[in-house]
């Protein structure tokens, strides 16, 4: 097995949104504002060789929204995900598995692009299998007014038209061990219904992709929670047990939107979880 970090653009939020009551004169320490309060974000993917299998989990927004569309995020930086699949050497149709941690539209829009005549769209991964769950797809197609914005009918439905779609199995303890994708899954439902955060077992460490459930290292303490959560009290009671857990076992947590930091680990403190050590992923794995 080999894993790979995919940058495929960054982009910007509100600082506040993204720290729901925490005031702007503390979280900003950690993930300073802009002059319109904005801050900077990645869509850090993950690639993972395994065998014959290249699996892409997450794909950024892709390229297709109309430019104002993109007028409200703000994206900035040379990357993309075709770049940073040719930097190592592949391309979007050798993936043979898209895994979508979710169907927030920062998350899966590389999904689907336009045909070549604009007329409609098509699958932007001519040969994979994507994957979502029953809960979450169920939850996207039929969305509360809260989400809307986030799941757009243009990155969703294509998916399911094409006869590309594919459910991961939900256990009742919502965690999911030794799935057919090569990874554990944790389901968690207070961002949003069933995100999944992948545990990757890889050279004799656990990398756990933090997708929503920890969006940066600013994000640590509990009552750290986005504006844009449906059950923030949920996801402070996730983080809570999953942070607990990570600390004991010493997981590497891969930070999907920390513009600064792409791996961290936390400790115990008298204060609880805390951050431990940030690093980039090539410093850890080789």
């Amino acid at each position: 097995m080999h894993i790979y970090p995919i940058e495929t653009g960054n982009f910007k939020l509100d600082g506040g949104a993204m720290f729901g009551v925490v005031p702007k004169v503390i979280w900003q320490k950690t993930n300073p504002a802009d002059s319109n309060n904005l801050i900077d974000m990645s869509m850090r993917c993950m690639l993972i060789e395994d065998e014959n299998r290249l699996v892409l989990i997450d794909n950024g927004t892709g390229d297709k929204q109309l430019d104002k569309f993109f007028s409200y995020y703000f994206p900035f930086g040379d990357d993309t995900l075709d770049r940073s699949l040719d930097k190592i050497g592949f391309h979007r149709n050798d993936i043979t598995d898209v895994f979508l941690t979710h169907l927030h539209f920062d998350h899966c829009g590389g999904s689907i692009q336009w045909n070549k005549n604009k007329t409609g769209y098509e699958p932007a991964f001519n040969n994979a299998k994507f994957w979502s769950n029953g809960n979450h797809w169920k939850w996207a197609t039929e969305p509360n007014p809260r989400e809307k914005a986030s799941f757009l009918k243009e990155n969703i439905h294509p998916i399911e038209s094409s006869g590309q779609l594919n459910f991961v199995d939900i256990p009742e303890n919502k965690y999911l061990k030794n799935s057919n994708l090569g990874f554990d899954i944790f389901f968690a439902d207070g961002h949003t219904e069933k995100q999944m955060i992948p545990h990757i077992h890889y050279k004799g460490k656990t990398i756990v992709f933090m997708a929503d459930l920890l969006p940066t290292v600013g994000h640590i303490p509990l009552p750290y929670i986005m504006g844009y959560d449906t059950r923030p009290l949920i996801t402070m009671d996730e983080k809570e047990k999953f942070l607990q857990k990570a600390a004991d076992n010493n997981y590497y947590l891969f930070l999907e939107h920390d513009a600064v930091n792409e791996i961290c680990t936390v400790k115990h403190t008298e204060k609880g979880v805390r951050l431990d050590q940030t690093f980039k992923f090539n410093e850890i794995f080789n």
